[in-house]
């Protein structure tokens, strides 16, 4: 199971005050150097963290992979299609919620997306639906092409009984082993921590993580490289 860094509560920093500091993109590159095997940034239409500056100095630096995680609209396809992330996560965008609050309507939205998954596909950049757990969902994203799932686990993440959350943990198993089946890689994230992860990584079917927030925390402490290795080394325990 790999490990990709969000880092998109390092640019939240720096926009608090206005200014340039911290960088975004420098925080990509001593994760990468820690061990992070990509790098996940979302260019939201309101910018209200990463901007289009980060996105391209991003895209000439990041050596492992980039993951743009973006909403299907005009101007967002437009900016992927310029910089050519690896990876194009797909995800709903509201503009009152604090972060991502749930997965796409990948069923509800089958006509639209097929198009923009062609259109990111012509240029080569692989394609992600962000979704919730639920077997139309990764289904749905199947029917429009694209290449992988990141299946949601907020509701796992924020669970607090020990018996709802292993039994989430077992449906988050059980989808990711279907999704694998019908020739989709799997990607997971939201929310994960360093003690939730433990468990989560015996769902084998999962290729990678997507872990922000936590990281970012725990580099308040301890820096960015050792918060890192830290996720790194309860991955490889877990």
């Amino acid at each position: 199971m790999n490990l990709t860094i969000n880092i998109d509560h390092i640019a939240t920093l720096r926009e608090a005050r206005g200014g340039v500091e911290p960088d975004p993109v420098t925080a990509a590159h001593l994760a990468e150097l820690a061990g992070a095997k990509g790098i996940v940034c979302h260019l939201r239409e309101d910018r209200r963290h990463i901007n289009d500056r980060d996105v391209r100095l991003l895209r000439e630096t990041v050596k492992t992979k980039l993951d743009l995680e973006m909403a299907a609209t005009e101007e967002i396809i437009k900016i992927a299609i310029d910089i050519l992330p690896e990876l194009a996560t797909l995800v709903p965008e509201r503009r009152q919620e604090l972060t991502t609050e749930g997965g796409l309507d990948v069923r509800g939205n089958r006509h639209h997306l097929r198009g923009v998954v062609e259109e990111l596909h012509k240029h080569d950049i692989s394609v992600s639906m962000f979704v919730d757990p639920i077997r139309e969902q990764i289904d749905a994203s199947r029917e429009v092409e694209a290449d992988t799932v990141e299946i949601h686990t907020g509701e796992y993440a924020n669970a607090r009984d020990e018996r709802v959350q292993r039994e989430l943990l077992e449906q988050i198993a059980e989808l990711a082993r279907y999704a694998r089946e019908l020739g989709l890689s799997v990607n997971a994230g939201h929310g994960l921590n360093y003690i939730n992860i433990g468990p989560f990584t015996s769902i084998k079917e999962i290729d990678e993580v997507s872990i922000g927030h936590a990281i970012i925390s725990r580099a308040v402490f301890v820096g960015i490289d050792a918060a890192v290795k830290e996720m790194l080394e309860a991955i490889r325990r877990g």
